[in-house]
């Protein structure tokens, strides 16, 4: 039969199928050829009368994410909060570009909208003008809907900073979960994790993935001309005077240009050139 892996633990895959949730383990050619099934894997498993069921094959993935592995995600709900912790720009952009190259659709999620800051609010909105983008707060319930219109059907996986609320905006979402939250830490108004390993939730016609990390970024292509794919914002552009243009030092750049005319945040292009001196970095020097 066939399912889906909900979970995985110390070697034991939990998959969900039409006759209910089984326990399986792997397959041992999987670990001779250094295959490891993920949540979210579509698999073909046998039962046996004794012992745990099998999992005999891992059907084709439409894209597999590393930190966390997670696989045949639709959509990546990047979590920032409004207040407290500031939130981490830059890491929000690597996660657009993580999930644009993976072909994942990228979704804004602001948190903590019930004590926003009017700086973060205008931040968000100018930024992430041409994503989908939904503000919400897991403790008053506003904006709830949208977050839930945005997951209705998809495959979602939440991703962001510890402490921005992304267990909490699970149990509004699903208050049966009852997933432990993490508090900040006074000294460094950080978060501790509190999610120890991905897990599918079934809801709304699809499903939702609480995951521990997605702090940690590992692109998985380090092709400048890729990366420029994954910003909206430079369609508008007008063609640049050279071809493979980085938008960077080059004359004649139709983005430089966007910033003139107030069409390009400033903040999020000087981002932009952080992620693409390091795609030219690590380009550099993958085979070293």
């Amino acid at each position: 039969m066939e399912g889906s892996i909900i979970k995985g633990v110390g070697g034991f895959y939990y998959v969900s199928t039409d006759q209910g949730e089984i326990t399986c383990k792997a397959k041992g050619v999987f670990r001779r050829e250094g295959i490891t099934p993920v949540v979210g894997d579509r698999v073909r498993i046998t039962r046996h009368d004794s012992g745990y069921a099998q999992i005999d094959e891992i059907l084709p993935r439409r894209n597999l994410l590393i930190r966390p592995a997670v696989a045949n995600i639709d959509r990546l709900l990047i979590v920032l909060s409004g207040h407290l912790p500031e939130p981490d720009w830059l890491l929000a952009d690597k996660l657009i570009v993580q999930a644009t190259l993976n072909h994942i659709e990228p979704v804004m999620v602001l948190n903590k909208a019930d004590e926003a800051e009017d700086a973060i609010l205008e931040a968000f909105e100018r930024d992430y003008r041409l994503f989908p983008r939904v503000v919400v707060s897991a403790l008053s319930g506003e904006g709830l809907q949208g977050l839930k219109d945005a997951i209705t059907g998809k495959v979602c996986c939440f991703a962001g900073q510890s402490a921005v609320g992304k267990s909490s905006l699970m149990n509004a979402l699903l208050p049966e979960l009852d997933l432990p939250v993490g508090e900040l830490t006074r000294k460094t108004d950080r978060g501790k994790h509190t999610t120890r390993h991905a897990q599918l939730w079934p809801c709304f016609g699809g499903a939702l993935l609480d995951t521990p990390g997605f702090s940690l970024y590992e692109p998985e292509s380090f092709d400048e001309l890729l990366l420029q794919g994954c910003y909206p914002e430079f369609k508008a552009a007008s063609p640049c005077r050279f071809p493979g243009c980085m938008h960077i030092s080059e004359p004649g750049c139709g983005v430089k240009a966007l910033l003139s005319d107030g069409q390009l945040s400033p903040a999020r292009y000087e981002r932009y050139v952080q992620i693409a001196k390091d795609f030219t970095f690590r380009r550099k020097h993958q085979y070293d």
